[in-house]
């Protein structure tokens, strides 16, 4: 089972998030034990501002056992038409290209996305694995 982990759940391990930390640690060590865990470039990226160093971000993915593997073009493309859609159905931008590559790298390259955003996955994101 390959998880795909969000930017959020890492954030709230990171940060830590009072609320939402130790809830976060629990998902990525039972999605650890059923498989590997992996982030695509884009949760690379939003998470690099966090960190003062690369190497700090690097070995902290890595002690936690987390893949950083790059969107393919089929995914990027699946993204692009994905949000196109999303901008065809909403009057507002509340959403952004991002959040529709980790959706379509989960749908792609992985077999479920862990996130703590799962009513918008969910509605948009018709036979996403969410955990």
């Amino acid at each position: 089972m390959i998880s795909v982990v969000d930017t959020n759940i890492l954030l709230d391990i990171f940060l830590p998030d009072p609320l939402h930390g130790k809830s976060s640690i629990n998902l990525l060590e039972k999605a650890y034990q059923q498989g590997s865990l992996v982030i695509c470039d884009i949760v690379y990226c939003e998470l690099a501002p966090q960190f003062d160093e690369k190497n700090l971000l690097d070995e902290s993915l890595e002690k936690m056992g987390i893949n950083i593997l790059p969107a393919d073009t089929d995914t990027l493309y699946l993204a692009g038409h994905l949000w196109l859609k999303y901008r065809k159905q909403q009057k507002s931008r509340e959403r952004i290209i991002p959040d529709f590559i980790i959706a379509a790298f989960a749908m792609n390259q992985g077999d479920r996305l862990i996130t703590r955003d799962r009513g918008f996955y969910k509605d948009f994101f018709k036979g996403l694995r969410l955990n």
